[in-house]
């Protein structure tokens, strides 16, 4: 009996076979090998050191209406710098005074509030009255919301600016 060569694999067809498979398996097994990654010692995460609360350092004085005024007149002219810059207020001028010390004067919005960074935020024109001397002073006070009033830019208002 005669063998057909066409049906029947020879022995070298199974070698080339073999031969690439075991080449794909090696190549694809090489691309799924895990990166490894050598890194020195473990040590403790770095400590952090916390600031001291008070450093001795001169604290800044916040802004106000003046060096002339002493913390009473600051503390009135806050208040009705608050009550005239809300912005649920009537936006009229809005008087302060201090008997001990002869310093007087308004709070005048001079503009509808606004929102600058997550701030409310209003212009005035405020006024400060000392025996024998007055000035202007326009800014701007900001607050966040259900806080204090804080004085953003403060400069002294020219003539032209009180018109």
């Amino acid at each position: 009996m005669r063998r057909c060569a066409c049906k029947e694999p020879s022995r070298r067809s199974h070698i080339v076979a073999s031969l690439s498979v075991l080449s794909l398996t090696v190549a694809l097994c090489g691309c799924s090998q895990p990166l490894l990654v050598f890194r020195g010692e473990v040590s403790e995460a770095p400590r952090v050191v916390e600031e001291p609360v008070v450093t001795g350092s001169i604290e800044k004085r916040p802004m106000s209406f003046g060096d002339d005024l002493v913390e009473e007149d600051w503390r009135r002219a806050r208040a009705a710098l608050g009550v005239a810059l809300d912005p649920q207020g009537n936006g009229r001028p809005v008087k302060w005074d201090n008997p001990e010390t002869g310093l007087h004067g308004t709070v005048n919005p001079t503009g509808l509030p606004y929102v600058a960074e997550d701030l409310i935020c209003r212009n005035f024109l405020a006024s400060v009255v000392a025996p024998g001397r007055s000035r202007f002073v326009r800014g701007t006070g900001c607050k966040p919301s259900g806080g204090q009033w804080t004085l953003k830019r403060v400069r002294a208002a020219t003539k032209t600016e009180r018109s």
